[in-house]
């Protein structure tokens, strides 16, 4: 039996480790933290989240709900410890992120199979005797993107990503905000902090009129990368939001400020525009503002976010930031089982592969960690079945049109279509949804059930 090296140990790593072990492979698991860092961990963890602590909608027959319950009955280890330490999001699965790490990392150093090594990886091993798992994500050392630069040939891409800040939940004035979910879905976990039109026209002009950060280096799109490397290359599903206020005064009311489905039980009507706070750890004690990522100054955050009604004493744990995310043009160079094509003992998971998003992340690692065990004894992986929404994720990454490949989150425009005439017979979305829904996991269940 071939060994497995899993590089990386973000989200899509230990769960591909993970796998691969409970398969009965060995596996040696490389993480460089903390013997080197990255410009946005905090720590040395396992599964550390520096973004939200969101993986998204739990509603029934929603896409993300989809890809999470096909992980369950595949037996996510990494899904299991974020459905064990969740904190109350309404209709999302939201995780204590410190509770989340600890519970990954008692998983893998519980393991007898995996083995962790705690340093810098910066060759890729073209051994036929070893199979690797590529999970190092957006933050990749240069080192090892030089590496699989050479190894692929290809030219990599990049986006720009967010953090969003915290805020100390005590210094919160409670008397200016209420609790509410939108429409009611779910229970009523999110702070949210009402505007009215004068304080919304106050607050754009404030953050409008801020001074960013200047971009580091680091920050720098490469050369040959599809744009200036003086122009930053946003990623269009997580934009900071002084670059959404750039696009028109009111496109942060349509955005992370919509205000629809928010009743203020004090006014009985929705808020001309709003800030959600979601709740950060099971003691309550912090909260994010949801899509509020920035690349702010840090004074200029503390001035412009303290004119959110209920904020205007509010102590920030931790201000917003951005970061440079890199991957793979993956249509051009990965197959179907995430296999390079020219070098099929390497596999790429997680955000490195073009998937966006914690679940999709620790989806890909699922993917890699059985791949590479059916590799590594001997067996050709599995394709995945097309109608699920595994299936449907990585058929996107392996097959858009590589000019204007963009990272992806996992949403029902990437599964295939109901047949026109059932489309015609079925006017209700929500029902077609469902049907989607179904036929998705009846066919994960046959392909798990076949091995």
């Amino acid at each position: 039996m071939k060994k497995i090296k899993v590089i990386g140990g973000g989200l899509a790593g230990p769960e591909a480790a993970l796998q691969a072990a409970a398969l009965g492979c060995d596996v040696a698991l490389y993480e460089m933290r903390p013997t080197r860092s990255t410009e946005a961990h905090q720590t040395a963890d396992f599964a550390e989240l520096v973004c939200s602590n969101s993986l998204k909608s739990e509603s029934e027959n929603s896409a993300p709900w989809l890809l999470k319950q096909e992980m369950r009955r595949a037996n996510s280890f990494l899904l299991a410890a974020a459905d064990a330490s969740a904190v109350p999001a309404g209709h999302a699965l939201a995780v204590d992120r410190s509770e989340f790490s600890a519970k990954v990392s008692a998983l893998i150093a519980q393991n007898p199979r995996i083995t962790v090594v705690r340093e810098e990886v910066t060759t890729l091993d073209e051994d036929t005797d070893q199979v690797t798992v590529l999970a190092t994500g957006p933050l990749t050392s240069p080192p090892l993107t030089a590496e699989l630069q050479r190894l692929t040939g290809s030219q990599h891409l990049a986006f720009y990503d967010s953090i969003s800040p915290i805020v100390d939940a005590s210094t919160i004035d409670m008397e200016k905000v209420y609790l509410a979910a939108r429409w009611d879905r779910g229970t009523a976990d999110y702070i949210n902090c009402p505007f009215t039109k004068e304080e919304y026209v106050r607050f754009i002009e404030a953050l409008s009129a801020a001074e960013t950060v200047p971009a580091k280096e680091w920050e720098q799109i490469p050369a040959g990368g599809g744009a200036s490397a003086s122009v930053p290359k946003y990623f269009e599903g997580c934009l900071p939001i002084e670059e959404i206020a750039r696009r028109g005064r009111d496109t942060l009311r349509f955005g992370p400020m919509k205000p629809a489905g928010l009743t203020n039980p004090k006014t009985g009507r929705w808020p001309y525009a709003v800030v959600q706070l979601r709740q950060e750890n099971l003691r309550a004690d912090s909260y994010n503002l949801v899509g509020f990522q920035n690349h702010l100054k840090y004074g200029e955050q503390a001035r412009v976010l303290r004119l959110i009604p209920g904020l205007e004493s509010a102590k920030f744990l931790r201000y917003g930031q951005i970061h440079r995310n890199t991957y793979i043009n993956s249509p051009t160079v990965l197959t179907e089982t995430l296999q390079l094509r020219t070098h099929p003992n390497l596999l790429i998971a997680g955000q490195l592969s073009g998937v966006e998003g914690y679940t999709e992340s620790i989806a890909g690692g699922l993917l890699a960690g059985r791949f590479a065990a059916a590799l590594a004894q001997g067996r050709a992986p599995k394709p995945l079945p097309r109608l699920s929404a595994h299936g449907s994720l990585i058929h996107y990454i392996t097959h858009s049109e590589a000019k204007n490949f963009q990272p992806a989150n996992i949403t029902f425009d990437l599964l295939p279509p109901l047949e026109e005439e059932l489309r015609k017979k079925i006017r209700d979305k929500k029902e077609r949804h469902r049907i989607q829904c179904e036929r998705a996991l009846e066919t994960w269940d046959r392909w798990l059930a076949e091995g």
